[in-house]
């Protein structure tokens, strides 16, 4: 899956921020609105959704005249995508595995330790 740029990552971050829960887009203008701290130029913010559109990251449709964008997949499935991603540079994924699993917290190796045995319930039965 496609690494983002800072400038890609915040207006992914708006897209997943609201658009979440919801089958409704954002158009440029909002996104532009929303990253108006970075006093970007809308014709920029126009730019960088549709290069995500071309990288399959975002998904969009037309809305009047304007087009309307939304997530191609949730912040997590991105997320969970990179880390399988940076599995397969490893030498060893089992050895990579490993050494994740040690540097967690306790907390997060319990919500590891669930989905695993979710899945192996979800695969018995």
């Amino acid at each position: 899956m496609t690494r983002l740029g800072d400038l890609e990552r915040a207006v992914m971050d708006v897209l997943w921020d609201r658009t979440a829960g919801t089958t409704t887009g954002v158009t440029v203008r909002e996104v532009a609105d929303a990253l108006s701290g970075r006093e970007l130029a809308y014709t920029t913010v126009m730019t960088v959704l549709d290069r995500l559109a071309g990288k399959g990251m975002v998904e969009r449709e037309r809305d009047g005249r304007a087009w309307s964008y939304r997530p191609a997949a949730t912040r997590e499935a991105h997320i969970a995508k990179l880390m399988l991603d940076a599995l397969d540079l490893a030498g060893s994924r089992d050895a990579a595995l490993v050494r994740f699993a040690r540097s967690v917290t306790g907390t997060e190796a319990e919500v590891l330790r669930a989905a695993l045995a979710d899945e192996a319930a979800d695969r018995q039965g």
